[in-house]
Formats: structure tokens, sequence, C-alpha cells
């Protein structure tokens, strides 16, 4: 029988036994790609095409709290979700490759503090607080590196959601997946600014995984979009650590363009952005030829994220009244571990 990839990823990282499991919770902040991920190398073990950088958003993110348990439960912003739910399946089965094979059941309690009118996905910050939790209930006294390994299984954007600040995740060349982790940016910059524009909070006609999957096997233009995306990778990170804001502002913009690009060309196409999200972005453009520095990103769904200097928030504000503006670097820049 071909051994599980994905298990070999978690009997390297931890002990062969695992101490029986304590009281634990952990905080991880949902984050933004300036350069995206967007396609995979290997599916299973979320190997990226290319490296990807983030920016958190600061108290927006997942807290989780784990208990030893005579059996397996989980509550999601204070309801039961049943066992047979799918969410329930892809969490325990993630937990399961953490317990292997023992018998340590577990209380689960998880709340988003994202608000769920932003419609902003938290599957990263979620897996990536679940990480931190497991390591601290079964005191495995994993790495950072080995943090943002086990994340990125769960959820590939999980493995830049363990920090606070600017993060990038490097593709790796190994078919093992054991040099593709994320690492924070020793960058601070207190004056950046995001500002999330709600279009649409309702669930997506596509998830995510899928509609990567049906663009990397469709999309004619998806070919190009590797090679781009890490130059795109390596040019926004230069910038923010000479602060050079303009320089980071056109690359993100163009590079979330360029994804939904190939999700437009894919056959049949796919697009996540709708009328609102393009009017949206026709403001912005026309108050940037006006003057104002300020640039979007869009992932895989409809809401445009803006980033812009702390000196144009009232600009900001005004153009989008009912945008939600944040201060990521308002926050401690260090993996969070709730206190005992």
């Amino acid at each position: 029988m071909k051994p599980d990839a994905t298990q070999t990823v978690f009997d390297k990282l931890l002990p062969d036994v695992l101490q029986a499991p304590v009281s634990a919770t952990a905080f991880a902040p949902s984050n933004i790609a300036l350069s995206k991920y967007w396609g995979k190398r290997d599916k299973p073990l979320n190997l990226p095409l290319n490296s990807s950088l983030s920016v958190s958003l600061g108290n927006w993110g997942t807290t989780t709290t784990l208990s030893p348990a005579d059996q397996d439960t989980l509550v999601f912003n204070g309801k039961t979700v049943s066992g047979t739910d799918p969410f329930a399946i892809r969490l325990f089965a993630f937990v399961n490759h953490f317990r292997r094979r023992q018998s340590l059941p577990l209380s689960i309690e998880s709340r988003n503090t994202i608000p769920t009118a932003a419609g902003l996905a938290s599957s990263a910050s979620g897996f990536a607080a679940l990480t931190l939790a497991l390591n601290k209930a079964f005191q495995a006294q994993l790495t950072d590196t080995e943090l943002s390994i086990i994340a990125r299984v769960g959820s590939g954007s999980a493995s830049r959601s363990l920090w606070h600040g600017f993060v990038r995740w490097d593709r790796g060349e190994s078919g093992d997946g054991m040099d593709s982790f994320a690492r924070p940016l020793a960058i601070n910059w207190p004056s950046f600014r995001i500002a999330i524009v709600t279009v649409d909070s309702s669930q997506k006609s596509h998830s995510s995984r899928d509609g990567m999957n049906h663009t990397v096997a469709t999309s004619p233009l998806f070919s190009a979009w590797p090679a781009q995306a890490e130059k795109d990778c390596d040019s926004i990170e230069r910038a923010l650590i000479e602060q050079d804001f303009a320089t980071v502002g056109h690359t993100a913009e163009s590079n979330a363009l360029g994804m939904h690009a190939t999700m437009q060309a894919a056959r049949p196409a796919l697009s996540y952005l709708k009328p609102e999200s393009w009017a949206v972005l026709e403001t912005l453009w026309q108050a940037r030829r006006n003057g104002l520095l300020a640039f979007a990103t869009m992932d895989a769904g409809a809401n445009v994220k803006l980033i812009y200097l702390e000196k144009d928030e009232t600009s900001v504000k005004a153009l989008f009244p009912t945008a939600t503006c944040i201060a990521p670097f308002s926050v401690e820049r260090a993996i969070e571990r709730a206190a005992d």
C-alpha cells in the first residue's frame, strides 16, 4: 500500500507517542495575500506553484479552545456541529492526522472574530489557530517552521496565518513539502492600512479550492501565471523592505487582476467578481487618477480590499463610507499564544 503522504508529514514532525492533552487556547489572525497563492503542484499536501506574501488582519481571526473529553465534539460560533457535517469531517480528519493512531478525544470550541458581513473566508485563521492549540494541548513543542508546515496541510493559506504583520510563504522544491512553509518578515509599517469593502457576504457558488482546480485544469492563460506570480512576490517583498508603497500597491493590484483574468479565461469561465466589485474598482481608479494613493486586491470572492497609508484614511472613508478599516500593526507581530 502506498504511504499516505499527508500522514507522513505529521509522522516526521511529531513524537511517536503524544502526551495526554491538557486544555489549551490559541488565536490566529486572518490574512489577505498581496501576492496570491493560486494553483498547486501537490493537492493533498497543499504545495503551491508559486510563493505568496500576505498581511494579517489584526484582531480579525479565529480563537480555538481544546479540552480533554470522552468523545470528539465541535462547537463553532456557539453552535454544536454534527460529526457528519463536511466542515467537521474536514476538521477532524486534520486532528486525526495529528493524533494518528491514539485515542485522545477532544472537545473543540472555535469562534471567529471576523464579522460575518465581511464575507471573508476563515479557513486560514481556523486551521492556524487549531494547529497552535493542538501544539499546546499535546505539548508537542513544534518549531514555528514545523507549525507552518502542519497548518499548510489543513489549508494552504493557514501557513501564513500564524503571525501578525507581513508573512511570506515560500513555494519550496521538495516533493515531500518540508521546505514549503511561511515566515514572518521583519518589517514594521505602522501607517499601513487595509479597508474591507463588502460587496457580497453570501456563500460563494464555487469554493476557492474548486475554483483553483478548475482554473489550473482549463484556463489557457494559467501557464503564464506561476512565473509572473513568483516575480510579483519578490517585487512586493523588496518594496516592503524599502517601504516603497506605490510599488507594493501597483504590483499587488496587478497580481490580483492577473489571477482573476486566469479564472475568467477558464472553460467554462469562472468569475467571483460582481458588477458591484467592478464599480468599486472604477471608483478607486478614478480617485487614483485624481491623486489618491490607494490600491485594490481581491481574493476568490466578490469583496474588494484596499491598501493605503494612514494619511489617506479620511479620503478612503469618504469614497467608501461602509468600508471597515484595519491597522494591522496595532497588534504585536508574533505568533499569538494565549495565556495558560
